[in-house]
């Protein structure tokens, strides 16, 4: 298989939270827009956080009041993340390694730029290998 960079299949069609948006809220983001993550992002566009479905169990573990917490109670702030320019074989190995459903792709000028997938990385694999036969 070529060796195809992260910018080439990453989703750019991102789905943003300041670090003082309310946990309620977000949740309702990612459940109106069906996805697995929210970049939690500075009025610069930098990456700050990440917030995930998994993230989510915390939240509804801890007994605080769900609709006055911010999203930077619960975000992981030590964020993996890729740029556009790396290889998603590297980018899968990561992935793998740390059991990442989502990783967001930065540039160090313009901040967050795209998020990688499992299902990006599916459905690239679908469209370039050969089905096996049955």
């Amino acid at each position: 298989m070529e060796d195809v960079l992260v910018g080439r299949i990453m989703s750019t069609d991102l789905h943003t939270v300041s670090p003082e948006t309310l946990v309620e809220e977000t949740a309702q983001k990612m459940l109106k827009n069906e996805i697995g993550s929210v970049v939690v992002v500075g009025s610069d566009n930098q990456l700050i956080g990440i917030m995930t479905t998994t993230d989510f169990v915390n939240v509804v573990a801890e007994k605080q009041p769900k609709d006055e917490t911010p999203v930077k109670t619960y975000m992981t702030t030590d964020v993996v993340t890729a740029t556009a320019q790396e290889s998603i074989r590297d980018v899968a190995d990561t992935m793998l390694k740390h059991g990442f459903h989502h990783m967001p792709v930065v540039d160090e000028t313009e901040g967050v730029i795209g998020m990688i997938s499992t299902t990006d990385l599916a459905a690239y694999i679908s469209h370039v290998q050969t089905p096996s036969p049955s």
